[in-house]
């Protein structure tokens, strides 16, 4: 689901370049617009926080947490509504 979406606004001409980690306990999709800039957006997997806020979250480029919960398809959907505006 994530590589979709990711394609989908690479397609828009929104976004350039990506980076995956895989840590300890998370794992991160980094998404950038060029591959030497910060991050604008990080999907992170937290399997800890699974019972409690749910293990997936999207935190945009100043740290702020922009959706999280257990399900990736509704966590994504934050993303979606931007590419929807792009789209425009």
């Amino acid at each position: 689901m994530i590589v979709g979406l990711y394609g989908r606004f690479v397609a828009a001409g929104e976004w350039r370049d990506y980076g995956i980690s895989a840590l300890k306990d998370v794992a991160v999709f980094s998404i950038f617009r060029r591959a030497a800039e910060h991050p604008i957006y990080r999907i992170e997997k937290r399997p800890k926080l699974a019972n409690r806020q749910g293990q997936y979250s999207v935190i945009g480029m100043d740290g702020r947490i922009l959706k999280r919960g257990s399900n990736l398809k509704s966590v994504l959907q934050v993303l979606e509504r931007k590419l929807i505006k792009v789209a425009d």
